[in-house]
């Protein structure tokens, strides 16, 4: 079995690739701001076949994610406006901050929501360095004993 390289993991987080094999893109358009294509993604990974959509309304929580980001990138551009140019209460430097601030983060909304998208997949889903040889992760409402299950649960067998 030959070994590849494993490729870096910040650099294919902001690169848009999957999860399991860290090669394939994530999205079928690269520019993040053809806004009727932002978020069209491939049932699976081109590369390795890991499914992306793991269960039925999974991006729910990544509005979870995609307001960490936004407030990081608030922080971070506070802390960078305080530094560099300072607030003051002599005039309205803060009032600035708030509305650059606030059209950054409305440029950015488009890359924003894919990122956190990739961020949530990167939870559930680890590097797997033989992605070639190894079978793609069966998740739960894939398998038979899930409805087994529930046929039990239900009094029906």
């Amino acid at each position: 079995m030959p070994v590849q390289e494993k490729p870096n993991y910040i650099w294919s987080l902001l690169t848009m690739k999957c999860p399991r094999c860290r090669r394939g893109p994530m999205f079928t358009q690269g520019n993040a701001w053809r806004l009727k294509q932002t978020l069209k993604m491939p049932d699976k990974c081109p590369e390795c076949g890991q499914p992306f959509e793991l269960e039925v309304g999974f991006w729910y929580g990544t509005g979870y994610v995609s307001y960490a980001l936004s407030f990081a990138l608030s922080v971070a551009t506070f802390v960078a406006w305080w530094v560099l140019i300072g607030f003051s209460t002599e005039d309205h430097r803060f009032f600035w901050w708030m509305g650059l601030n606030a059209v950054f983060l409305v440029l950015l909304q488009p890359w924003l929501m894919r990122l956190s998208r990739v961020v949530y997949l990167y939870f559930f889903v680890s590097y797997d360095p033989n992605y070639r040889y190894t079978r793609v992760k069966k998740f739960d409402y894939e398998t038979d004993s899930y409805y087994k299950k529930e046929n039990k649960d239900s009094g029906d067998q």
